[in-house]
């Protein structure tokens, strides 16, 4: 029984700190639209519908392996600070480049999670391969976002 709840509070904690990462993203994107609006985007840009889509999914992928890997007592100290890391530089990535506008500081901040995100799949990784895979969305996803980034920054 002690297991059973301890399991259950980690997985809210999960939960909860993957929904507020996105929460505080998201009311960063929102101050900035109109901002986001008015600016020139380079041709390869991604329709903004699936923006939030991919996210999404890249959210619950980390609830459900990082569940999965605290219930099969997986999680060490090094990925759960890489987890708070990408976290912490995802809202700040989205308060830089939505709400505050800084473009060059916005593609600094971008490199840092992409090499960051590297280094969480990386040690995720090693800890069990097959679950990983699904995750592969993520540094793939943020290299994508980092040259269309840099393409933004030299527009603007």
């Amino acid at each position: 029984m002690k297991t059973f709840l301890k399991n259950n509070i980690a997985i809210f904690v999960i939960c909860i700190s993957v929904l507020i990462v996105a929460i505080l993203g998201s009311v960063f994107v929102n101050l900035g639209m109109d901002w986001y609006n008015t600016i020139e985007k380079p041709s390869q840009w991604i329709p903004n519908f699936i923006i939030p889509i991919v996210w999404t999914i890249i959210y619950l992928l980390f609830i459900v392996i990082l569940s999965i890997f605290n219930k099969n007592k997986l999680l060490n100290n090094k990925i759960i600070i890489y987890c708070v890391l990408n976290a912490i530089l995802n809202i700040l990535w989205c308060l830089i480049f939505f709400t505050l506008n800084q473009l060059l500081i916005f593609n600094i901040i971008i490199i840092l999670i992409l090499f960051a995100g590297t280094v969480l799949i990386f040690l995720l990784n090693k800890t069990n391969k097959f679950y990983i895979y699904f995750l592969y969305l993520y540094p793939i996803g943020l290299a994508i976002a980092t040259s269309l980034n840099f393409a933004l920054w030299i527009i603007n």
